[in-house]
């Protein structure tokens, strides 16, 4: 699958980045990083071309975290109840009700273990403003996403032969593992996701029919 998603360039890139950002978790967490600095590595020939593969994976990461402000902002307390212990969420309410979209952009740049989807969907309940979630989320993203291609373009293809030296061996195996805890990670998001709906949708019943 990897192989897949290097094979289609930007566009594989768009759509690892949408699925990254959005309510449906990936297993490997910053995946749109790997594939960034794997293409830029193979591909990054050129600045032109290290430009289109950043603006991909930023146009990807906008989408998917729209989507995820927007799903915040239909019900997002109750999501961000059931991902986030409740110690933490107080503490992300309390930063994203206090900076905006400072806190965001904060969280957009910041590497894996630092959490994005609580941030987003909490800018989204907290009704922070779309024009400064976007210029926040964005100016995060786009310095990260920036920095990961130069690293890829400068010292990418050093790494690939590296790689390939040591661990020609394990490349399939390693792909199929990854590809195959990717699409685990996507059908076990999609189904909580339906799972939850069916029982939001089943807890609204009785109070439609009291009334």
């Amino acid at each position: 699958m990897l192989h897949w998603l290097v094979s289609l360039g930007g566009i594989g890139l768009f759509l690892v980045a949408v699925i990254d950002s959005s309510v449906i978790p990936l297993p490997l967490p910053g995946s749109t990083d790997l594939l960034l600095l794997l293409l830029t590595a193979h591909r990054g020939t050129s600045l032109w071309m290290v430009v289109v593969l950043t603006a991909s994976a930023l146009a990807g990461s906008m989408v998917g975290g729209y989507l995820t402000w927007k799903a915040g902002s239909k019900g997002g307390e109750a999501m961000l109840e059931k991902r986030v212990p409740a110690r933490f969420l107080r503490r992300i309410n309390g930063w994203v009700e206090r900076n905006g979209a400072l806190s965001v952009g904060l969280a957009a740049f910041l590497p894996p273990p630092i959490p994005l989807t609580p941030f987003l969907l909490a800018a989204g309940a907290l009704k922070v403003p779309l024009a400064r979630f976007f210029l926040g989320y964005g100016l995060g993203r786009m310095a990260r996403y920036g920095l990961l291609a130069w690293l890829g373009f400068t010292y990418g293809r050093h790494v690939v032969r590296l790689w390939e030296k040591t661990l020609a061996g394990w490349t399939a195996p390693i792909l199929w593992t990854y590809g195959g805890l990717v699409a685990a990670g996507i059908a076990y998001g999609i189904w909580k996701y339906m799972r939850s709906r069916r029982t939001g949708a089943g807890s609204s019943r009785p109070a439609e029919d009291l009334a």
